[in-house]
């Protein structure tokens, strides 16, 4: 009997990406520590599967190439796939959290010499950085890498827009259907500035990844809103529903705005709560929100969240917003009003952007994302609102 040929799939995950998303660090970089202390939990591991889960059908078709313990080996091995560990990480014994920089830069060196057709990477766009490091200083230009979103900071373009999506990009190519590659920048932003709510990004390289528009994030669009009397008219609109009810203000420019005409500091990237108009706290983590939510239902006071989207990619969940976490959407969505009590606002202009692509949900939680697909009403200036579709492709 012929055997057919196997699909040589290089597989990496940075086990620490998007630690501190939870507890309001922006990122994992330096911070591990200090993330875990908070009570960060590691989710890369599990972004990853979900990519791969996509592939099970083919599993003997594929034999996956990665590193050690949780960079790869783990999660390959226990979905049963054939797996060629590759590389060893310089991990001490019994510490998974601790693979380095210089851990995937490694591994990406050893996946090159084994030849796999694609890399399939899980981090942020600090592992982006390490991956493009070794690629593009490949003689070889054309070879394919792509990521699987489970960083705090998504800049860069060689990342799929969901994990299942970047599955479903594999599945194409395992499939042996035309793809096409294409480059795509690598960007990258200073943590610390981060933290202190500056955004500093610059391009750093490119890479090849394959080119299907559907499942493929742009990079991010930086920049505050031009038209400051649209922005106007929609914060208007949103403070004027602000009663007696426990108001969360989510990260972006937009959202900035808002909390301006309210004459409230503000964290550009974090989460911050308001109750009648009056600020309550700023920047907060994923437990200390949940435990302002519990202690206002108990009081009777209905939550209500307001978000925009990532200039660009459309995203609304799952991007620099981690605190707004599963538990604490599903807490929302439960409330009388359901969705509306979700309020998402943004310039027509950022919405003719996205060239008619939907709205992101990307929480982590494939159930949850299903629930909250469908039209939303997004609030567009004063009275001013539009229907448009929330997707999460997978």
């Amino acid at each position: 009997m012929k055997r057919s040929i196997q699909f040589k799939l290089g597989f990496i995950i940075n086990p620490i990406a998007g630690l501190g998303g939870s507890v309001a660090l922006k990122g994992s970089d330096n911070v591990v520590a200090q993330a875990l202390a908070l009570g960060a939990e590691p989710k890369a591991n599990q972004r990853a599967k979900q990519a791969l889960e996509i592939l099970l059908p083919y599993k003997e078709q594929i034999t996956i190439y990665t590193a050690d313990k949780q960079m790869g080996e783990e999660c390959a091995l226990a979905l049963g796939f054939n797996v060629e560990v590759v590389y060893q990480s310089n991990t001490k014994q019994g510490n998974t959290m601790q693979s380095s920089s210089s851990d995937t830069e490694n591994a990406v060196k050893v996946m090159t010499e084994h030849h796999v057709d694609i890399l399939l990477f899980a981090g942020g766009d600090g592992t982006a950085r390490n991956v493009c490091t070794i690629v593009g200083a490949m003689q070889d230009q054309s070879f394919p890498v792509l990521g699987i979103p489970a960083g705090c900071k998504i800049h860069s373009g060689v990342y799929a827009i969901t994990p299942k999506a970047a599955g479903r990009v594999i599945e194409l190519m395992v499939t042996k259907q035309l793809v096409t590659l294409t480059e795509a920048d690598v960007m990258d932003i200073d943590e610390s500035l981060f933290r202190n709510g500056i955004v500093k990004a610059k391009r750093f390289g490119e890479m090849k990844i394959p080119s299907e528009l559907r499942y493929i994030q742009a990079v991010k669009s930086g920049g505050k809103e031009l038209d400051e009397l649209v922005l106007q008219d929609i914060s208007a609109d949103v403070i004027e529903r602000m009663d007696d009810e426990l108001f969360i203000i989510g990260s972006g420019s937009t959202t900035a705005f808002l909390m301006e005409e309210l004459a409230l500091d503000n964290t550009l990237l974090g989460v911050d709560a308001v109750y009648q108009q009056t600020l309550l706290q700023n920047d907060l983590t994923e437990a200390q929100l949940w435990q302002l939510l519990q202690e206002h239902a108990q009081q009777g006071t209905k939550t209500k969240l307001v978000i925009t989207l990532i200039g660009g990619q459309g995203h609304i969940f799952g991007r620099g917003n981690q605190q707004l976490s599963p538990r604490i959407i599903r807490f929302i969505l439960a409330q009388q009003g359901g969705h509306e009590n979700i309020i998402i606002i943004a310039t027509k202009t950022k919405l003719a952007a996205l060239n008619s692509r939907p709205l992101i949900a990307d929480t982590g939680d494939s159930e949850l994302d299903q629930q909250l697909c469908g039209y939303f009403s997004i609030t567009t200036g004063y009275k001013d609102q539009v229907l448009y579709p929330v997707s999460s492709p997978q």
